[in-house]
C-alpha cells in the first residue's frame, strides 16, 4: 500500500484525534531544524515506537499525564500470571475485549505512522520496533515491523501452535454468547482501554463464555505480551542485531518506563549511536547526555521533515 507524498516530505493526511494526546507546546522552528539535521546525518535509522504515536489515532495510553488511564481512572493492565491462574479474570478479560474489539480494530493510522512508512520506502528507516499491539504501522504501509509485545490481531494457544485471527475469534465469541448479547444492552460510548477492552456490567461478565483451544483444550490468549510476561529472546536479539547495523535510534511516543524498550536505548548509548526522542512528557532516558530531545507530538514534527 502506498500513500501520496508531496516532494520528499510527509504531510498530515487525516485529522488528529486529540482526546488522548497530553498537553504540549507547539513545535518550534529550531526543533524542526535540529530534527532535520539528525535525519540528514544518519542514513539508517532504527525506530522504536510506543503508545504515544497511536494516541493521535484515538487509542489511549496508560501513563500520559492527565489523559492516560493510570492518571485519569487508576486502571491497571491485566497481569500475565493473573490471566493464567483465574477463570474469572480470563472471563472478564474476554468479555471486555469482545465488547471493545470492533472499535479497537476500526482505528486508522495517523500522519506519524504514514511518515514512518514513507521513510521506510525511502530507505531511511531500517526497521520499526513497536511496543504497540494495534498494527497501525502495518496499516500505514510499513513492512519492516517488529512487534515487541505481539499483536492484538492474533489469538494463540499457550500449549500447542494453534493460532487464529482475532476477527475469526470474534465470530466464535459471538456464536458462544448470542443469548446474552441479544439480552444485554451494550454501551457503545464506554471508554476504550489501550489493550482494546472496555468496562461492562458484571452480570454480562459472569455469563460470558469463552472457548479453549480447539486442538488441545489448553488456554487461548491474545498473542500479546501481558505485564509480568517476557518478550521472547529471539525478538530481543533480532532488535539488538538491527540496532548494531543502524546509525541511530529514534524513539517516538514512548516514556521508556518499561524495560523491554528501555534496554534498546541503553544499548544504543553503549554503542555510541545517535539517539533522538520525540515524546510528550519525561522519559527514562532523559539523563543521557547525548540525546536529542523533542517534547512534541509525533505528527507535528515528523510531517515537517524531508528525507
Amino acid at each position: 500500500m502506498h500513500f501520496p507524498v508531496f516532494g520528499n516530505s510527509c504531510r498530515p493526511f487525516t485529522s488528529f484525534i486529540t482526546q488522548f494526546v497530553p498537553k504540549h507546546q507547539k513545535v518550534t522552528t529550531d526543533e524542526i531544524r535540529a530534527f532535520q539535521q539528525f535525519m540528514d546525518r544518519n542514513s539508517q535509522v532504527l525506530v522504536l515506537s510506543g503508545a504515544g504515536i497511536s494516541t493521535e489515532s484515538g487509542i489511549p495510553d496508560y501513563r500520559s499525564e492527565g489523559v492516560g488511564l493510570y492518571d485519569r481512572k487508576g486502571h491497571k493492565p491485566i497481569q500475565y500470571q493473573d490471566f493464567l491462574r483465574s477463570d474469572g479474570i480470563r472471563r472478564r478479560y474476554w468479555a471486555r475485549n469482545y465488547c471493545g474489539w470492533n472499535r479497537f480494530s476500526s482505528f486508522e493510522p495517523n500522519s506519524g505512522h504514514k511518515c514512518l512508512a514513507e521513510w521506510e520506502r525511502q530507505k531511511k528507516v531500517s526497521a520499526i520496533v513497536t511496543q504497540n499491539v494495534d498494527r497501525l504501522h502495518q496499516r500505514a504501509g510499513s513492512e519492516l515491523v517488529i512487534e515487541l509485545h505481539g499483536s492484538a490481531y492474533t489469538v494463540a494457544c499457550l500449549s500447542c501452535k494453534y493460532r487464529v485471527s482475532r476477527y475469526l475469534f470474534q465470530q466464535t465469541l459471538t456464536q458462544l454468547n448470542e443469548d446474552i448479547i441479544t439480552s444485554h444492552e451494550m454501551d457503545r460510548n464506554q471508554q476504550l482501554r489501550p489493550d482494546g477492552d472496555i468496562d461492562i456490567d458484571s452480570e454480562f461478565v459472569s455469563l460470558f463464555r469463552y472457548p479453549s483451544c480447539p486442538r488441545c483444550e489448553a488456554l487461548l490468549k491474545p498473542d500479546i505480551t501481558f505485564f509480568g510476561d517476557n518478550v521472547s529472546k529471539a525478538i530481543v536479539n533480532s532488535v539488538y542485531e538491527m540496532l548494531s547495523q543502524s546509525d541511530a535510534l529514534l524513539v517516538i511516543g514512548s516514556s521508556l518506563q518499561v524495560y523491554s524498550g528501555y534496554r534498546f536505548a541503553l544499548t544504543a548509548k553503549e554503542l555510541n549511536k545517535a539517539i533522538a526522542i520525540v515524546n510528550i512528557g519525561p522519559t527514562r532516558a532523559d539523563t543521557f547526555h547525548t540525546i536529542l530531545r523533542f517534547n512534541a507530538r509525533a505528527g507535528d514534527i515528523l510531517t515537517q521533515i524531508v528525507v
